[in-house]
Formats: structure tokens, C-alpha cells, sequence
């Protein structure tokens, strides 16, 4: 249906006429992607997601393999971020710990995997070392 409507395309010719740097892009892009990850299933999202992204990405000249790995940190991360993160629930009904004490325990976890998140958007080196070596 996204494809018959042209939204894709739309929200592309949107973001590139807005001469939108990849930096801000990819920026807005974590942030979406972290709220789709606290709230639906890492494939389902990546199934609804990536038509409409993925050719905003191409058109701002960021490389495919990056955003892909990118956008599949962000959904992992996404599912233990509180306070709908789905791992968390899942975690609490194994462990029969409260949801309370288990976000108060994962805290500094999340904390240090937004930091490396970071880190990868911004240093894309960090992700693409491998694949460049291959090339």
C-alpha cells in the first residue's frame, strides 16, 4: 500500500528538498527507530520501516550496510528501553522480577549501549571497517 501511495518516494523528494544534512538524518532516524523498537517486534518494524527510510538514506549518499546495521542496533536497543521496551516484559516473566527493580538494574546497560549507538551513527568506520576490507 506504502508503495501504490508513493510515500516512500513523497517523504524522500520531502527530505532532500529540505537540503536536510545525513547527521540530522540519521539522528531523526535513531530516534524513530528507538520508539518503533520499544513498541513493535524488530522485524515487524524493519518490514514497515525500511521502504520508507531506506531511500531517504540512498538519496543522502549514507551508505546501505551502515544503515541497515544502524537500524537493527536501534530496534535491539529499542526492545529493553523503558517503559514499553517488549525484552523488558519477557525478561520479567522468566525472572519474576518485578518490571521496576529489572529497569532500575538494566539502567547503566542502556545508558552505555545509547553511548556505543552514538558512537556508531556518528564514526560510521566503526561499522563498515569489515565490509570496506572486502571491497
Amino acid at each position: 500500500m506504502l508503495s501504490n501511495l508513493r510515500i516512500p518516494q513523497q517523504l524522500a523528494e520531502t527530505f532532500m528538498s529540505a537540503d536536510m544534512p545525513p547527521i540530522l538524518f540519521l539522528a531523526i532516524v535513531n530516534v524513530l527507530f528507538l520508539i518503533a523498537g520499544t513498541m513493535v517486534n524488530a522485524s515487524s518494524a524493519i518490514v514497515i520501516l525500511t521502504p520508507i527510510v531506506l531511500p531517504i538514506a540512498l538519496g543522502l549518499g549514507i551508505d546501505p550496510v551502515f544503515f541497515g546495521v544502524l537500524m537493527v542496533v536501534n530496534l535491539a536497543i529499542g526492545t529493553i528501553t523503558p517503559p514499553v521496551g517488549l525484552d523488558l516484559f519477557v525478561a520479567s516473566a522468566i525472572t519474576k522480577i518485578p518490571i521496576e527493580r529489572l529497569i532500575k538494574v538494566i539502567m547503566p546497560y542502556l545508558l552505555v549501549m545509547l553511548a556505543d549507538l552514538v558512537i556508531l551513527t556518528y564514526i560510521p568506520d566503526v561499522i563498515l571497517f569489515l565490509p570496506n576490507l572486502l571491497k
